[in-house]
This record gives C-alpha cells, sequence and structure tokens, in this order.
C-alpha cells in the first residue's frame, strides 16, 4: 500500500496558497485509483481546513508539525508534546523583550469542534495586525488577550511575525534551548519580514507519520515537503520529494527534486508516477 504525506505551504499549495484547479483534478484521480494520501503541515486544524475546503482527504490529517492527529471519521482529535507552562513563559518572555506579539494557539478539547484559540497580547507592529485582519478572521479561530490564557490550556504552538533579522536571532536563541523547537522562513507579506513556529522539541511531523503507517499498514511511505519541518518525515520515508523551490538542505536529501509548487509540481508528478 502506497500512503502518500502533503506538505501544504510551499508544497501542495500554490503561491496563493490555495490548491490549483489542476492539483484538485489530480487529487480525484488519485481518490479513483483508491490510492491513499492526506497532509503533514505546520498549519493549525482550522486554518488546514480552510484551505483545503471541498478537498476529500479521508484519511487521519496531521497538523501543527506532529502534534495534532485529526480523524475526520469521527472527528477525533489526538494532541501530543504540548508546550508546558514553563516552556510557554520562556518563548513569550522573548517574545515581549523584543518587541514582538506572541500568538498562543489553543485547541479547546471540551469544545465539541476542537475550537482553536489564540490568545494573544497587542500587536505592535502592522504587519501583525494585518494578520490578525487579513488572516485570523478568514478562519474559525477566534481571538483572546493573553491575560485570560488558563492555566490549562492546551497548547499547540506559539506563532510570531515580525522584522526578519529580529525574528531569525530569536528563532537561534530558542533553538538553543533543550525543551524547544522552532522553524522559521520568509513571511509572504514580503522578505523584510520573517514568521516562526516554536513547538515542544519532541513534536514533528516524522512521529506523526510513523504512527499513521502503522495504523494505516503502508509499504510504502511517500512524502513532499520543502523546508526544514518536512525533514523529520523525509528520514523515514521511502520516497521523498523536494520542489524546486524547496530549501536546498531539503533538496539536497530528498530522492528526487520536481517541479515548482507554482507550476503544479507535486501533480504534474503524480499524474506521470501512478500514470493517472
Amino acid at each position: 500500500m502506497d500512503l502518500i504525506f502533503f506538505d501544504l505551504d510551499g508544497t501542495l499549495l500554490n503561491k496563493s496558497s490555495e490548491v490549483s484547479a489542476f492539483t484538485k483534478d489530480t487529487l480525484g484521480l488519485l481518490s479513483e485509483k483508491d490510492i491513499a494520501f492526506t497532509v503533514a503541515t505546520g498549519r493549525t486544524m482550522h486554518s488546514a481546513q480552510f484551505v483545503l475546503k471541498g478537498q476529500s482527504f479521508v484519511l487521519p490529517h496531521i497538523y501543527n508539525n506532529g502534534v495534532a492527529i485529526w480523524d475526520p471519521s469521527g472527528n477525533a482529535l489526538t494532541l501530543e508534546n504540548l508546550l508546558a507552562p514553563s516552556e510557554v513563559n520562556l518563548i513569550v518572555e522573548h517574545a515581549i523583550n523584543n518587541n514582538i506579539t506572541p500568538f498562543i494557539n489553543t485547541v479547546n478539547m471540551d469544545s465539541p469542534n476542537h475550537e482553536h484559540v489564540i490568545y494573544h497580547s497587542s500587536p505592535k507592529h502592522l504587519v501583525e495586525r494585518n494578520l490578525i485582519e487579513k488572516y485570523f478572521s478568514r478562519t474559525k479561530a477566534r481571538l483572546a488577550p493573553i491575560e485570560s490564557l488558563p492555566a490549562n490550556a492546551h497548547i499547540t504552538n506559539i506563532s510570531m511575525i515580525g522584522d526578519a533579522a529580529l525574528v531569525y536571532d530569536m528563532y537561534k536563541q530558542l533553538n538553543m534551548h533543550e525543551a524547544l523547537i522552532a522553524y522559521s522562513g520568509p513571511a509572504i507579506e514580503g522578505n523584510e519580514y520573517r514568521w516562526m513556529d516554536v513547538h515542544h522539541n519532541l513534536a514533528n511531523k516524522g512521529s506523526a507519520v510513523s504512527l499513521l503507517r502503522k495504523q494505516l499498514k503502508a509499504s510504502n511511505v511517500i512524502v513532499f515537503g520543502d523546508s526544514d519541518n518536512d525533514l523529520s518525515m523525509f528520514e523515514l520515508a521511502d520516497e521523498a520529494y523536494a520542489p524546486s523551490n524547496a530549501k536546498p538542505y531539503v533538496k539536497d536529501v530528498a530522492t528526487s527534486v520536481i517541479g515548482h509548487h507554482d507550476e503544479d509540481g507535486i501533480a504534474h508528478f503524480l499524474r506521470e508516477r501512478f500514470s493517472l
């Protein structure tokens, strides 16, 4: 059994953060051939479901870089390797000291639809206000002041956006802490900005992919990804493919480099690979 895992941003999605019509058709052809596929993304559940609306991903989904696994067949959500309060305090302190707004992503497990609540301090920069007004407002996430963060909140990750040099320096500092792992990259808002997601260091896509591989009894795991948060699943996959826009060190460890994400590179590869 082949089992395919797609990263989303920079991989399955185009530069507009959408699944193109050609890719949609290709996914439909995979389904018709009973070829199993799902997603493994750093996005939260509600953010990923927003961009995948109308697509038929029937197998369990991996969100938050492996922290969350959601099974659409029973609306069951499993959370692993959440951030501890001491880790949250450390990350928030770094953000506040650098005049950057931390966005604390949480999941309300008592809510029937696993409500996504984002706790944050007052935005200090235009890019942060735009993130709230133009991005978060399009999702089902609820925003709340950081002062109301419950002591027992299920915190999946903390995200930030800001000046590229400053965020990169914070990224290096936070990755020096044994309990944390940070991922960062250029923001779509412009090269002068970078985004960053901070997780517990045991949270990664690879561990979640390995779990689903066992559950679904897959004999051949195929993964697609473009960035550092995809390396953990590249390491355990039987086949790992990077689009031409991927970071150089990701392409170096890929089975092969395929077409650009904004030119339906993954879809074109799949049509040839599986004779769709």
